[in-house]
């Protein structure tokens, strides 16, 4: 639309030049390069995205403790009830994209998902303060037991379907603000998704370490409290960057989703034409013989009329069936990643209980909560992603000649393989607990501290965090970059379905295990007893998974082709392989 070539190959004009193809502005007018987009809009992006985090950590790392403590519940039930609500909200994004891809859009769907978010918080600051022990309560008889625990479910459940719209769109709108065909603004994107992700985590640093002290040792009221109080600071600072924002243009004709199912659905309805008619319609559409369109020919079988002849043209264009096969084409490495969502479950339940057992005071007088060692993800995130981003990334990007440095699904493959490593640590970890509650006569007190320091958790904790600035950031820039460009906030979902998915399916092994291991009047691997479990077993249980599920990652990737509009591939047949 604005820069355009001329015939000879010269620009029109300089200042149509300055205009960015394909986007406006919140007043649907064409946008200059030089005030708007970019990082002058990533800045309030990362922003309001830093303080969800700040609010959503604030919130879920302490949870298994409030579970547990006021609440009153088990060990085994609490960490399912964790896994289940974790698992809901990462699968809850998926609802979230569709609805700002489909209807509202991205920017009106985060406005609306953060005054959700804030009464979703004021409602679980407020449900801290209903009577939960009645005989005790003023007015007795005429309490509810039961309120307290209804009010906090039904507010925690809907903090999770309010960030369920905000966490995909806030990302997907802040990487739309960078114009992928323009060279600085595309080694700017790879960067933003690096930086993203260290503002991710330098929300839930703070959040967890305050929050988790003032939870514990002041009022869980004023601890579920002040993430609301920040979720309205948030709102009004992106809002104050919607004249530097820049939105899609929205020339589509009919929406992805639309577009995508027409292509199954005709597909379907052709499924007993000929393949040597296919071939003919094939050549007369024009598809080119790269070889993603070789995959999932049966998907070809959608640009043909629905009598297999080719008289009545083509029902689906060429660039609608290569759209189906890249959303197809994501499957396999959206299923082989679940094995690090197990894994990534473990950080925010079992890790903390361990802790719990362990002696964690620091001088004489003050002892950190155990929900706090879950900073050092982050700490280790935001040390390792500036380093990764100014020194890994040039280095490997004079050898590859990539401008991320390695591929998208290298970079994830390496997160997970440290996910094993971790898991290995924690075990080894454990067992040498349980041997020191052992020497210690200590097996059969739940509530005695064990006399080894909370440190020696660190390790875990470390390879977790390590772990993220990988796998992490390598899945939400692959699902970002291949999925078709109004897509994309159900690309993010996707990716973080594979946390949420992962979370069930922890909530699934543990209870399997604890059937399993259990009975009889006989602890299993998981009891409320640590000192009696086997949590070392189940870390080597999760490593094993882990395991299986890298080497499923690694046979997904190596057949893998990146999509044509991918910018991540720059070779003449536009194929660009993990290895």
């Amino acid at each position: 639309m604005y820069g355009t070539a001329t015939v000879s190959g010269e620009v029109e004009s300089p200042l149509l030049n300055n205009y960015v193809d394909g986007v406006v502005d919140y007043k649907r007018r064409p946008v200059l390069r030089s005030k708007s987009g970019c990082w002058r809009s990533a800045y309030f992006i990362i922003g309001v995205e830093v303080a969800e985090r700040f609010a959503y950590y604030g919130v879920s790392s302490n949870l298994i403790t409030y579970l547990t403590g006021p609440l009153g519940q088990s060990t085994a039930t609490a960490a399912e009830n964790v896994n289940a609500w974790s698992g809901t909200a990462s699968l809850l994004p998926l609802i979230g994209a569709f609805v700002a891809d489909a209807f509202l859009g991205r920017y009106l769907t985060i406005i609306i998902a953060s005054l959700l978010y804030i009464l979703a918080l004021a409602l679980l600051a407020f449900s801290t303060l209903l009577p939960f022990d009645c005989e005790n309560a003023i007015g007795g008889s005429s309490c509810s037991p039961q309120l307290q625990v209804i009010v906090f479910f039904v507010s925690l459940y809907l903090v999770a379907f309010a960030q369920g719209g905000h966490k995909p769109c806030v990302q997907a709108f802040g990487a739309d603000q960078f114009d992928a065909d323009d060279p600085e603004e595309h080694k700017a994107k790879s960067s933003f998704f690096n930086w993203w992700y260290f503002g991710l985590c330098a929300g839930p640093t703070v959040g967890i370490f305050v929050l988790s002290y003032i939870q514990d040792n002041l009022s869980w009221g004023l601890g579920f409290g002040i993430p609301c109080i920040i979720m309205c600071f948030a709102l009004i600072i992106f809002l104050f960057g919607t004249i530097t924002y820049r939105f899609d243009e929205q020339t589509q004709e009919k929406n992805a989703f639309a577009r995508i199912g027409h292509v199954f659905v005709t597909a379907a309805r052709n499924w007993r034409v000929e393949p040597v008619t296919i071939s003919a319609q094939e050549e007369v559409s024009g598809i080119m013989p790269y070889q993603g369109s070789q995959q999932f020919r049966f998907l070809n079988k959608a640009l043909i009329s629905p009598d297999g002849s080719s008289e009545y043209g083509t029902v689906c264009r060429t660039d609608e069936v290569e759209e189906a096969k890249a959303v197809l084409r994501l499957i396999p490495i959206w299923v082989s990643c679940l094995g690090y969502g197990i894994v990534f479950a473990q950080t925010s339940t079992l890790f903390t209980k361990q802790g719990a057992t362990m002696d964690r005071s620091i001088g004489s007088t003050f002892e950190i909560p155990a929900a706090t060692l879950q900073c050092f993800i982050g700490l280790s995130i935001i040390i390792l992603i500036p380093i990764y981003d100014t020194i890994l990334v040039p280095l490997t990007r004079s050898v590859t000649n990539i401008p991320s440095g390695i591929t998208m699904l290298q970079r994830t493959g390496t997160g997970i393989f440290i996910s094993i490593l971790s898991m290995i640590v924690a075990a080894i970890v454990e067992a040498k607990r349980l041997k020191v509650a052992r020497e210690y006569g200590l097996l059969d007190d739940p509530s005695a501290m064990i006399p080894m320091k909370v440190w020696w958790l660190l390790p875990q904790y470390l390879l977790a965090g390590t772990g993220d600035v990988f796998a992490i950031v390598g899945m939400q820039e692959f699902f970002y970059d291949q999925m078709p460009s109004d897509l994309r906030s159900i690309g993010l979902a996707l990716y973080l379905s594979t946390l949420g998915i992962g979370s069930f399916l922890s909530s699934f092994i543990i209870s399997v295990v604890e059937k399993t291991t259990g009975g009889n009047d006989q602890d299993g691997w998981i009891a409320d007893n640590l000192n009696q479990g086997h949590i070392d077993y189940f870390y080597y249980l999760l490593a094993g998974i882990s395991a299986g599920s890298f080497v499923m990652f690694i046979y997904a990737a190596k057949s893998y082709v990146y999509n044509r509009y991918s910018s991540k591939c720059y070779d003449t047949i536009h194929r660009c392989n993990m290895m």
